[in-house]
């Protein structure tokens, strides 16, 4: 017994052995990841969502950093601001890297790199550009945005609605330039040039902007980035925090399905199509009752298409001139008129070039897109009338009159009656000669819902002069 006793406390202190060091390494490397997020192309509502999900997931691994690495032309002002939201609040600090070489933090890539932690580019990128841009006037917050003294002297009040519109864009300007001012002071950057990015779309260098203080840091790669940021300290929700970060293990975090799915809907392109999709779909649907098909993908395109146009900045004027547009057309397939389908081509055009309120980059509808639904619409402006022209050249056949000279098929037979099948329909059938499944006959005439048929003709004279 006791030989067994000594032989188990041998065992478990071999074991303990094995496991401590595994245990004290896991201790030594607790928090010790770097996870990165990358941010290429526009930025939209996807792109909220994905720094969003992965912010989260960051604080729940107790990730030591998240490197949010940017590429990006700009995008929507409300996903930037839902992203600089995210990363003030986020409990893991978050270093914002302008990568590779050759990439550019424009626009809303600008005022998110002030808002992390801190601020790294590699080396051969720029950032800045930041001025907002509305369509229908010059980039606010130039100088030229501001009357000019000698406007008093004018007395036809013919500027009136350009100093309105240069007031309502000094407004988004100096709205936009407290926000970058706030962001700098907060993270003890260049304010000045926050400015003046806003205000004169200026741009830097990676070289000029660490001179400016606008960043903090240069960085060939990622390893480079997470070396020098080792020991630095940080604030995180009003605590200082030690970065440790050199051996850290570094992480890439992919989107989510739901973050790709946005991407694609949330295209203005895309949503557009779904929207045309959808209609058209319940159209067919409510003209062919019992297809089920086109109604349900109508409806399902519908929902999708008017889900993406939600969460995009949209005109609602442009998106009534083409529903408006729609109706007349679908009007015109009806009865046609020409002049509600002319103006329904017009009223659709109007409306798609005024959908979107702004022009941010990457968030503009394509002309391809207009042309071609366009296009689509006059070719089936062109096959209405073309049927209608058809219609009123030939006689009008109505009732049994219609029915007579059609093909049959016979279904099944007995002596002088039996069915068949003509129009997609199947019908009962009499006749004076004896016919038998597969035949093709004739419709002579029509006596109540009974079709009476009878062999074709071409078919007679064959079989005679056989």
């Amino acid at each position: 017994m006791q030989n067994v006793q000594t032989t188990l406390a041998a065992v478990a202190a071999a074991i303990a052995l094995a496991v401590s060091p595994v245990a004290a390494s896991a201790g030594e490397n607790d928090g010790k990841l770097a996870l990165t997020i990358s941010v290429d192309g526009a930025i939209g509502p996807a792109t909220a969502r994905y720094v969003k999900d992965a912010l989260t997931k960051a604080a729940e691994r107790r990730a030591e950093v998240v490197v949010l690495r940017m590429n990006t032309p700009g995008g929507l002002a409300t996903s930037m601001r839902e992203i600089i939201a995210d990363v003030l609040a986020s409990r893991v600090p978050v270093i914002g890297y302008v990568a590779p070489s050759g990439a550019h933090a424009a626009s809303a890539g600008t005022y998110i790199l002030y808002a992390t932690h801190i601020a790294a580019m590699a080396p051969g990128t720029n950032l800045g550009a930041a001025t907002p841009v509305q369509i229908g006037g010059p980039l606010p917050g130039l100088p030229d945005a501001t009357p000019d003294k000698s406007d008093k002297d004018k007395k036809d009040g013919s500027d009136q609605k350009p100093k309105t519109k240069d007031s309502m864009m000094a407004k988004v300007t100096n709205d936009a330039v407290a926000l970058i001012r706030s962001l700098a002071e907060l993270r003890g950057r260049n304010a000045d040039w926050a400015e003046k990015a806003v205000r004169e779309a200026a741009s830097l260098s990676a070289n000029a902007a660490l001179q400016e203080k606008v960043i903090d840091l240069i960085a060939r790669d990622q390893v480079e980035l997470l070396r020098q940021i080792d020991g630095r300290l940080v604030e995180i929700a009003g605590e200082t925090r030690h970065l440790a970060t050199r051996d850290a293990a570094r992480e890439a975090m992919d989107p989510g399905w739901i973050a790709r799915f946005l991407r694609v809907i949330t295209d203005p392109n895309i949503a557009f199509i779904l929207m045309l999709v959808g209609i058209y779909g319940l159209i067919f649907e409510l003209s062919s009752p019992g297809a089920v098909a086109p109604g349900v993908i109508g409806t399902i395109c519908l929902l999708l298409g008017l889900y993406a146009l939600n969460m995009l900045p949209i005109n609602y004027a442009g998106l009534g001139l083409i529903l408006l547009g729609i109706t007349l057309l679908v009007i015109e397939a009806f009865n046609p008129t020409v002049v509600l389908g002319l103006g329904g081509i017009i009223a659709f055009v109007l409306g798609a070039v005024m959908l979107f309120e702004i022009e941010a980059p990457g968030y503009h509808l394509s002309w391809w897109t207009i042309g071609i639904a366009a296009a689509i619409f006059v070719g089936l402006i062109f096959v209405v009338l073309r049927s209608l022209w058809r219609a009123r050249k030939g006689p009008a056949r109505l009732g049994a009159q219609a029915m007579r000279g059609l093909s049959a098929e016979i279904l099944d037979w007995s002596e002088s009656e039996g069915h068949v099948f003509t129009q997609g329909e199947r019908w009962q059938a009499r006749g004076t000669e004896a016919f038998k499944p597969g035949d093709v006959v004739e419709v002579a005439n029509v006596v109540d819902l009974t079709l009476v048929v009878r062999r074709r003709p071409v078919l007679a004279a064959r079989e005679g002069g056989a």
